[in-house]
């Protein structure tokens, strides 16, 4: 597999030859790269970095050379050690750090790894960072610091404890009667930081629980992606337990996906939505999330008078808009939930306290939650195409087509039918674009998305 490099941070498969995978070469020069940078936003001495990692057997490895190289750069480190994406943004916000580097390939199996850079307030670069940050990490010489001017290495182990006792204290939650619902969870913690976490988080809110997936070891269990297909095991698990719900999430703790008591998968695009309603119950205002994510949320903001605003794929986008709109509640349809209130950053943890802040107001069943809200059913395809040059122009011609419908291009194409939505964007790393589509009903939204990837085909010959 090629090293891929792009907003999202670097990641690659583990071994192989420099430049083509992720090798202790490319890992040197990636954060000589972002120390470069480091530099140059933070012109002033004594920096310092928080660092942290997922559950992966490559993890402790590249921590060990990521501490290295920021000390060989003059930086200081705090090494967090095994923790999740969400944990380390808030500790990046919540100290002194001017920047954070997480090593997790999040949902991609365990033979990956990767590299994710935040800034001081422990959000993702800027696209106008990131690019520096690539374009630095080939160069072929760096300013390395003198024995003198070596960056310190502190380990520091109590980094969730501190994360999940700033959640509780969130003055949105009704902890007294969240501790009072008497209620058993099972949750996968797919082999990783979740393992730590959850079960600190539950205790702290009084809820019986079991992990499954819990030994962490480098290895994960299942294809670590939160999906239905992933985690039959654990729907298993809840109807053998007599569970009253079930949640997953992925190895960096930054995607979160429930169960209802039959072991029922309640929908990954549903996270936001239940999350965002109690957020708006208390404190209402408006919402962000993107083109790809389902209009359950938009419909529920709208239901409260408020405005929803939707942006390009990708958290940076989403806080962007938060911050410039002064947004109560955000996220992505992928199970990303971010709450404003304890940092601008997708976080499974804060998605499980105010999921139990739902469940005080609802006084219901898991499985008669969604009954709430508009249901919605969506569709995922992907065109494989021989030149990934032509897609423009696909694109291009589909927004003619379809100019009636004032489609959204700002990121790919959106077009809002009568009957559902479809958006169509391509990866940043292969000739493929992905197509999502809604509608009412399963055979509208897959018609839609076939429909547009005939279009597709065709356009390609």
């Amino acid at each position: 597999m090629t090293l891929i490099k792009n907003i999202s941070g670097f990641r690659g498969t583990i071994g192989g030859e420099n430049n083509n995978n992720l090798t202790p070469v490319d890992i040197v020069s990636s954060i000589a790269g972002f120390s470069k940078l480091i530099k140059e936003n933070n012109p002033n001495n004594n920096l310092t970095v928080m660092t942290g990692r997922d559950g992966r057997k490559s993890g402790e490895m590249i921590q060990n050379i990521v501490n290295s190289v920021f000390s060989s750069m003059g930086i200081n480190v705090i090494d967090a050690g095994l923790s999740t994406t969400p944990t380390l943004c808030w500790g990046v916000l919540n100290n002194d750090s001017v920047a954070g580097l997480m090593i997790t390939a999040s949902h991609n199996p365990q033979e990956y790894n990767g590299l994710k850079f935040f800034n001081s307030e422990g959000e993702f670069l800027s696209k106008e960072d990131v690019t520096k940050v690539i374009e630095y990490s080939k160069l072929k010489t760096y300013d390395f610091a003198p024995n003198a001017s070596l960056g310190t290495i502190n380990k520091y182990n109590h980094l969730i404890d501190d994360h999940i006792e700033a959640i509780i204290n969130l003055e949105i939650l009704p902890l007294k009667r969240i501790k009072e619902l008497n209620l058993y969870v099972v949750a996968d913690a797919i082999n990783s930081g979740g393992a730590i976490a959850l079960p600190k988080l539950l205790e702290k809110l009084n809820i019986r629980y079991k992990i499954i997936n819990s030994e962490i070891e480098g290895v994960f269990n299942h294809t670590p992606e939160p999906l239905e297909e992933n985690l039959k095991d654990l729907s298993q698990e809840i109807i053998k337990n007599n569970a009253d719900f079930g949640i997953a999430v992925d190895p960096d703790v930054d995607r979160l996906v429930f169960f209802d008591e039959n072991g029922k998968i309640l929908g990954e695009e549903y996270t936001q939505v239940f999350c965002s309603d109690f957020v708006l119950s208390i404190n209402n205002g408006d919402t962000v999330s993107t083109l790809s994510s389902s209009n359950a949320l938009k419909d529920l903001t709208k239901s409260y008078g408020s405005k929803y605003y939707f942006t390009p794929v990708g958290e940076m986008n989403v806080v962007k808009k938060m911050k410039e709109v002064n947004s109560v509640v955000g996220g992505e349809g992928g199970g990303g939930i971010i709450y404003p209130e304890l940092h601008y950053g997708r976080d499974a943890l804060v998605g499980v306290a105010l999921f139990l802040g739902l469940l005080v107001k609802k006084e219901c069943k898991i499985s008669d939650l969604k009954n709430d809200y508009p249901e919605y059913f969506m569709k995922k395809l992907k065109v494989l195409l021989k030149d990934d040059k032509i897609i423009d122009k696909i694109f291009q011609d589909i927004t003619v087509k379809y100019s009636d419908l004032s489609p959204n291009t700002d990121d790919g194409v959106r077009i809002d039918f009568e009957d559902g939505w479809v958006h169509m964007r391509k990866s940043n790393t292969e000739p493929i674009v992905r197509i999502f589509s809604e509608s009412s009903n399963q055979s509208k939204a897959d018609n839609l998305a076939l429909k547009i990837q005939k279009e597709i085909l065709s356009l390609s010959n």
